[in-house]
This record gives C-alpha cells, sequence and structure tokens, in this order.
C-alpha cells in the first residue's frame, strides 16, 4: 500500500464535513493488469431523481522546493487515474485536492491555469489548518 499525504486525513475530515461519506480509503482498482491506489473514495446522496454523486480523490500537498515538478509528478498521476476511472467507474469523478497555499502560489499563474483548462483537471481546494474545503472547482 501507497504511503499517504501529509494531509491526507485532512481532506479526510474535510470532506465528512460537507456531508461526503468515505467509502474507500483507498480506493482501489485494477485495470488491464495494473493496480491503482486512489487516496479515497466517496459518495453523497443528492436529490431523490438525481441519485448519488461518487467522486474520487488524490490529495497532495504541494510542499516540495519546485511546484513545477510536484505539479508534473500530479498531473501525470491524476491523467493515469482518471483513465483508469474512465475504464473501471465511469460514473465516478476524479478530483486533485490541492492546499489553499499552492493554490495562490502555483495555480493562479497563467501557464498552471491554461494546464488545468487543457487537461480538464478538476480540483478540490483544502485549508489544511482549518481542515475545511475551500472551494470546488469543477
Amino acid at each position: 500500500m501507497a504511503a499517504k499525504d501529509k494531509f491526507h486525513a485532512v481532506v479526510r475530515i474535510a470532506l465528512e464535513k460537507e456531508e461526503w461519506q468515505i467509502t474507500d480509503d483507498p480506493l482501489l482498482l485494477e485495470v488491464g493488469g495494473t493496480k491503482f491506489e486512489i487516496d479515497l473514495g466517496a459518495e453523497q446522496l443528492l436529490a431523490a431523481e438525481r441519485g448519488e454523486e461518487k467522486i474520487a480523490v488524490e490529495i497532495k500537498t504541494f510542499l516540495s522546493d519546485s511546484p513545477l515538478t510536484d505539479y508534473h509528478n500530479a498531473l501525470g498521476q491524476f491523467l493515469n487515474y482518471r483513465l483508469a476511472l474512465e475504464i473501471s467507474e465511469p460514473r465516478r469523478i476524479l478530483y486533485l485536492a490541492i492546499p489553499v497555499l499552492a493554490y495562490n502560489t502555483f495555480f493562479k499563474r497563467e501557464f498552471a491555469q491554461i494546464s488545468l483548462e487543457r487537461y480538464e483537471i478538476k480540483l478540490i481546494i483544502y485549508d489544511p489548518k482549518q481542515e475545511v474545503i475551500v472551494q470546488w472547482i469543477p
């Protein structure tokens, strides 16, 4: 089993505060002979006519000296996980969870914004001190 990110518990608590039920910790998938471990799987009951929404969340800290290197690693992992989910659980939506500091210092840059749009990256921005989700970017 892969090591959990430093803020894994923080994001789990923040999701639970928003009434998400954590169904998998981690969410295990096997696609085409390859095993994947996405940090969290969660679901939330919506209005009766809509049923339930299911998400997968990959948590990143962006605490290294190079946010660009962290982003390269996170992006590659995110794209592979999204492909695996499209094959095995196509109704589950993948989000990349990042701390608010990383969002404000790196993800608001023009290149990062272009990249997020081009690769259709959905974000959960969390505050690790308050243990809350600050913003969802679908």
